[in-house]
């Protein structure tokens, strides 16, 4: 397991489905290094930026992610983040993604000290497996400079919902990275990550729209927490239900049977 620590610094490494370098650790010159340039970096900046179906398409991704999905090899062992900011190295500045999926990454074990603050490639030791990007005007620069940079950080995946169609002809396109650039993936599973993607016509808190959503190879969606809990009680109604069903069954044949001995009494046939 990759832990959240800055004791080692991975090389420029294959993006997903390529031969990955060695890690190389870090001296100690290195290392004191980096701790004085992160103590310089923002990590935090206070500004409102997402518009509210934004907030909300990430808060339902990530939600789905913690509550129902478990990779084969790495289990529970990921890390999401929603509009967190992410640093490779030779950069003092980050990228904001929508949303991040990192596998076999924790959160650092001090969410209060500068390495827990925003998502450091070198603390992690990797990048991020999946960026995503909602669009929702025509300057974020989706497919120009950050998706430059996300190859550059050799990130595996690169997801890019538009629902208005604002930058692409169609709401959702999937890029995989290669050595020499982004590929576009036919389909919607994303193999590394054992994870499809879909569009769902729904309601999420109270707006009903098309939303991104995570689903299994057979196309079934992830369930968020809430979902899970409303799937129970209709399952537990369910059950109550038949229970319900059976006992008047049950009373329904003990009345039949009551009535037939009646009739044998008045025919004088004692019962048996």
């Amino acid at each position: 397991m990759t832990q959240a620590t800055p004791l080692a610094a991975q090389e420029e490494k294959a993006p997903a489905g390529s031969q990955a370098q060695d890690v190389r650790y870090m001296t100690p010159e290195e290392l004191e290094a980096y701790r004085q340039m992160m103590e310089s970096l923002p990590t935090e900046d206070d500004q409102p930026v997402d518009n509210l179906f934004s907030e909300k398409q990430q808060r339902l991704l990530a939600d789905a992610l913690y509550t129902s999905w478990s990779h084969s090899q790495f289990g529970k062992r990921f890390l999401v983040a929603a509009n967190v900011g992410v640093f490779f190295e030779g950069r003092p500045t980050s990228l904001v993604p929508d949303l991040l999926v990192s596998l076999d990454v924790e959160p650092y074990p001090d969410v209060w000290a500068k390495e827990g603050r925003s998502y450091f490639n070198w603390v992690c030791g990797k990048p991020p497996d999946l960026v995503l990007e909602i669009v929702s005007n025509k300057e974020g620069e989706e497919l120009g400079r950050k998706m430059q940079l996300y190859h550059r950080m050799r990130v595996g995946y690169y997801v890019v919902f538009d629902p208005q169609q604002l930058l692409l002809d169609t709401p959702l396109r999937i890029f995989e990275g290669t050595l020499r650039g982004w590929q576009v993936l036919e389909g919607n599973w994303l193999d590394v990550l054992e994870l499809g993607v879909t569009l769902w016509e729904g309601t999420f808190e109270g707006i009903t729209t098309t939303w991104l959503r995570w689903c299994d190879r057979e196309g079934q969606l992830l369930l968020t927490g809430r979902e899970r809990a409303e799937r129970a009680e209709r399952e537990l109604e369910l059950t109550r239900q038949r229970a319900e069903q059976a006992e008047r069954e049950r009373e329904a044949m003990q009345q039949q049977l009551e009535q037939l001995k009646a009739k044998l009494r008045a025919l004088g046939i004692e019962e048996l």
